[in-house]
């Protein structure tokens, strides 16, 4: 079996492996079929981790993959993977909030290896069945579908808001998507690369600014008022800056972008004048099934996908993806009718 597996910040080698099989109950054996690289993958491949946690043995990145199961409950059938496996004991997830279990295990993250292989065996709980309307590279990005729609939620979105999104890659221009079909009024977009502005406007965005202008813009559109919700992909201080300025007073504001350090810092007196209310996103919190209910009533996940590469190509589709040349990168690892 051939993987791709992270050795060392930039150094992601192709190498020959077992499969590693788990013939039991309730679990399956899958042909991956596609993964996609996400900003979270790409701060393993360029920092060696995230945050306080960090790279201590090699591991195969990818959490955001599709397959065909070969074994259990769906074999034979195309399969979209959810990359957290929850304890299911802890009080977090007793309460229904698995996302938030401290000892989760999550696909190409710390010890648990990721998509980016031919096989690998995967609880039958967290496949779900891919409709043939869905194709396997959208099948693996309803993954960061589900992060934008649990996004929306933490920002309580609701009809008539005004919302704006900060950093509109993959996520971001997906929950300005979500917001618009939750009943958003009115959706705006930040984002420093110009073509990321134009894919916000193909998702749903009513207006995308660069950074330098976003908080004109709002001011401008909504008669100084600001927006009711903001949602945050950016992972940087100066985002969350903007954010806290566009923000209406008593504004939700969602965080869901992943800073390279493990603190981040915003304007706190503005925000304590505002009275904002921050909320954290983690992940995504049961999504999976309107995720594919979306994608299967025609919301187009296929479009954001603006490279490819097989799997043998692996570290190149992470140096294509760290460019930022296009929008979602994705390693086709197989056919599913291979």
């Amino acid at each position: 079996m051939l993987a791709a597996r992270l050795f060392a910040p930039g150094d992601l080698r192709l190498v020959e492996e077992e499969p590693s099989e788990r013939d039991e109950p309730g679990w399956s054996r899958v042909a991956v079929t596609s993964v996609g690289i996400c900003g979270s993958d790409l701060h393993w491949f360029l920092e060696g981790g995230i945050g306080e946690v960090g790279l201590t043995s090699p591991v195969v990145p990818g959490h955001e993959f599709a397959g065909v199961a070969r074994t259990g409950t769906y074999a034979g059938r195309r399969v979209a993977v959810d990359p957290a496996i929850p304890c299911g004991d802890c009080e977090q997830c007793r309460a229904g909030h698995g996302n938030l279990c401290p000892t989760v295990r999550f696909a190409g993250h710390g010890a648990l290896d990721g998509g980016l292989r031919q096989e690998l065996s995967w609880p039958d709980h967290l496949l779900h069945p891919l409709p043939d309307s869905v194709s396997d590279d959208a099948g693996a990005l309803l993954e960061p579908l589900g992060v934008a729609i649990h996004a929306v939620g933490v920002g309580h979105v609701r009809p008539g808001d005004d919302v704006l999104v900060v950093g509109a890659g993959p996520i971001g221009v997906l929950a300005a998507d979500v917001a618009r079909r939750a009943g958003a009024a009115r959706v705006f977009a930040g984002e420093p690369i110009a073509h990321r502005r134009d894919t916000a406007l193909q998702f749903g965005a009513d207006e995308a600014w660069a950074p330098g202008e976003v908080a004109q813009g709002v001011r401008d559109r909504t008669g100084g008022r600001g927006v009711d919700v903001v949602i945050e992909m950016a992972g940087t201080d100066e985002a969350i800056a903007i954010a806290v300025e566009c923000a209406r007073p008593g504004a939700r504001v969602a965080l869901g972008g992943i800073p390279s350090e493990t603190d981040s810092a915003f304007p706190a007196a503005p925000a304590r004048r505002k009275g904002l209310t921050f909320a954290m996103v983690r992940r995504m919190h049961d999504t999976y099934p309107r995720a594919l209910a979306l994608a299967a009533a025609g919301l187009d996940l296929d479009a954001l996908v603006t490279a490819r590469f097989p799997l043998e190509r692996a570290a190149e589709a992470f140096g294509a993806a760290a460019d930022r040349t296009g929008d979602k990168t994705v390693v086709e690892v197989s056919r599913s009718g291979d």
